[in-house]
């Protein structure tokens, strides 16, 4: 709050721009700004009685921090498509589609991602993880199911699960897709993951999936004894990933939320329904750089 009304007063009682920020705690150069702004505006000592402070402030310093520079076009709202981007499946190529719709002579793909970019740096940071090669081995379910055709006949689907396990150093990514999310089904999947890798990292991030941990706790959760014994069989350790703290294992949420994946080995494609035969070779190896 900038007291607009205490250093009117005290600029009409005589006081000099530094003893007035003394006294109200803020710079003499603000100070100086207000007064600028409230002698702008045609009110001088005139202010309104009924005017609150906050509705004052807000009519002299409205355009505060808006800077118009020389852009040709109208500032998309980054707040709103920030909040956007939270979303399952959204992605800047969607809301750049959704933003190009609406207003056909708008930026380019390339210049709006940079224009978000720089506004989104400016937002509060968040603290780089490094990972050391072989340490971490993340390991969830993706939210989507992907229809599986177990009758060629008459065309019966089945939803399969998707399971992805993600090495934090090299970002080698297994992935494989069960019919349920159960623990027979976690258990081997792990054990194909392992497999594949072609050893044990030190520690297995699961995420406080039931399957996988039977109490969630930040100081001491409680993993699932059959988990637990197949990590002391490998020679590793669970680190369960903290409650409400997605961002310890982002690199498996990366992967689930934006991976398009097929059952036939091959590179990543459509999502479509496909054959139950193609669970015969159901490992699925990409590497992202």
């Amino acid at each position: 709050m900038r007291q607009v009304r205490e250093i009117v007063r005290l600029h009409d009682a005589g006081l000099s721009t530094r003893q007035i920020g003394i006294r109200v705690g803020v710079a003499a150069s603000t100070v100086r700004l207000t007064l600028r702004r409230v002698a702008a505006a045609g009110l001088g000592s005139g202010l309104p009685a009924e005017q609150t402070e906050a509705a004052l402030e807000a009519a002299l310093f409205s355009e505060a921090g808006k800077k118009i520079g020389h852009r040709r076009h109208a500032e998309p709202d980054w707040a709103a498509i920030h909040q956007e981007l939270k979303r399952k499946h959204v992605t800047l190529t969607i809301v750049w589609d959704e933003y190009i719709a609406r207003c056909p002579d708008g930026y380019r793909y390339s210049r709006f991602c940079e224009l978000y970019r720089g506004w989104e740096s400016r937002l509060s940071v968040t603290m780089r993880q490094s990972h050391r090669a072989g340490e971490r081995l993340f390991v969830d379910y993706a939210g989507d199911t992907v229809p599986v055709i177990v009758d060629r006949l008459t065309g019966q689907t089945r939803a399969a699960q998707i399971f992805v396990a993600v090495l934090g150093a090299s970002n080698f990514l297994y992935a494989e897709a069960t019919w349920t999310q159960a623990l027979p089904d976690w258990i081997e999947a792990h054990n194909r993951a392992l497999g594949a890798i072609g050893g044990v990292p030190a520690l297995l991030v699961p995420d406080n999936t039931r399957v996988a941990v039977i109490k969630a706790c930040l100081y001491d959760p409680v993993v699932n004894r059959t988990y637990a014994d197949m990590a002391a069989h490998y020679g590793t350790a669970v680190l369960p990933a903290r409650p409400y703290k997605p961002r310890d294992k982002v690199m498996a949420s990366y992967c689930t939320l934006f991976g398009i994946w097929r059952t036939d080995g091959l590179e990543a494609g459509g999502t479509g329904a496909t054959a139950a035969a193609a669970f015969e070779d159901r490992l699925t190896c990409r590497h992202f750089p």
